[in-house]
């Protein structure tokens, strides 16, 4: 991958990150003992396209009940989440550009304005996958930056880099990148794209963004045993539906 990339994305460097999440396996991050454990890391999830008022009331009066972090959903929704959860701790989040993320920059950054506007305090956007694998890294910058700049201050931004799509060395330089703009996260799906969170993936992740930066392990996590294994693997949000099955121990299924 030799197009628009800085010395930054140099191959050794990105061959050392893999051979460090190698070595170090999956076990770098907090350790969960009980499935009420994992509601504090929960962004309590609803994407759905058929969504309705009732499905995203009931998402926001779980958020608040089982004391999930946020409740992450569709732009559309976010002024009425921001309403109902209004003098509650739950946060509201608003994915961006989802799930394809091959929209026109500029239109992400519109969308995650208004998002903040109606009462996100967080933003989920989809990086452009093509540009990534076109080696056009100077436009996935751009891509991001578009939206950081939309972004205030205490705005958290994640950026899907969508694992599932990539190789090893494309997930490093999606991390890589997200760091250089200025992202608070990095998260590894959207859920409606081929794969899943994967402990390895969430490892590697960490490895490459740092400490100060976190990382949201999301798609395809079901069960409490998923959601501790990303959770020990290194990841510090977790992005799901089945959540309020994770936190009762009772068996989920993702309903992305």
């Amino acid at each position: 991958m030799e197009k628009g990339s800085p010395a930054l994305f140099g191959m050794d460097q990105i061959r050392k990150y893999i051979d460090m999440a190698e070595e170090s396996g999956s076990t770098s991050g907090d350790v969960v003992r009980v499935p009420a454990d994992v509601a504090p890391y929960i962004d309590h999830t609803l994407l759905k396209p058929e969504a309705t008022r009732e499905q995203i009331d009931r998402l926001c009066d779980e958020a608040v009940k089982y004391r999930f972090y946020s409740v992450c959903v569709n732009s559309s929704w976010v002024g009425i989440c921001a309403r109902k959860l209004r003098d509650t701790a739950v946060k509201v989040c608003s994915v961006v550009g989802f799930p394809l993320g091959a929209m026109q920059s500029r239109s992400k950054g519109l969308e995650a304005r208004c998002a903040i506007e109606d009462g996100a305090q967080e933003i989920d956007m989809v990086i452009n996958v093509g540009f990534l694998k076109s080696g056009d890294l100077k436009k996935v910058e751009e891509d991001i930056r578009a939206v950081k700049r939309a972004c205030r201050s205490t705005t958290i931004l994640k950026v899907i880099i969508e694992t599932g799509l990539l190789t090893d060395d494309e997930k490093v330089i999606a991390c890589q990148i997200a760091k250089k703009v200025g992202a608070d996260f990095v998260k590894t799906c959207t859920g409606f794209a081929k794969g899943s969170a994967k402990a390895r993936d969430i490892t590697l992740m960490k490895k490459i963004v740092g400490p100060k930066i976190g990382v949201k392990a999301s798609g395809g996590i079901r069960s409490f045993e998923d959601a501790r294994l990303m959770i020990e693997s290194g990841a510090t949000r977790i992005g799901v539906s089945a959540s309020v099955a994770i936190v009762t121990a009772e068996k989920g299924q993702e309903t992305y």
